[in-house]
């Protein structure tokens, strides 16, 4: 092999991994910012934020996304008043920039954050109950 044609090959590697670090630089950055576990330490749900959109996942899945932080942290809280009430204890941790920003959207609406929850529960329960009839008829 000539000396030429390892400097091609290693210049080669070089623009390959400069384009990977520029891909990686480029993409979305996802912060996470709330996660449900339980005692085992194992992930039940989580909040991440990707391009200013905060996403609710659920079992390893996309459960929901919303421009509203205080959306999300109240189905979060939610799921977590549901293992609770099954009787499996959970942990459920968050940030305090979700937090923030849910208690000023729900000022922005005359609410404290938990009247917004509770408003929040109560619209889930009448869309679930329409649900039900909907079905029985």
């Amino acid at each position: 092999m000539s000396i030429q044609s390892k400097a091609r090959r290693d210049a080669k590697k070089r623009k390959l991994q400069k384009a990977i670090n520029q891909a990686r630089a480029n993409a979305p950055k996802v912060e996470a910012h709330a996660e449900l576990r339980n005692p085992q330490g194992e992930l039940l749900a989580g909040i991440v934020r990707q391009a200013g959109v905060w996403v609710l996942g659920m079992d390893g899945r996309i459960a929901g996304s919303s421009d509203s932080a205080a959306e999300v942290l109240a189905m979060i809280k939610r799921a977590a008043a549901l293992h609770e009430a099954q009787g499996l204890p959970v942990r459920l941790v968050y940030s305090d920039e979700l937090r923030d920003t849910a208690v000023i959207e729900a000022a922005a609406q005359g609410m404290t954050l938990e009247q917004f929850e509770q408003k929040l529960e109560t619209e889930m329960r009448a869309n679930a109950a329409a649900g039900e009839s909907e079905a029985e008829s």
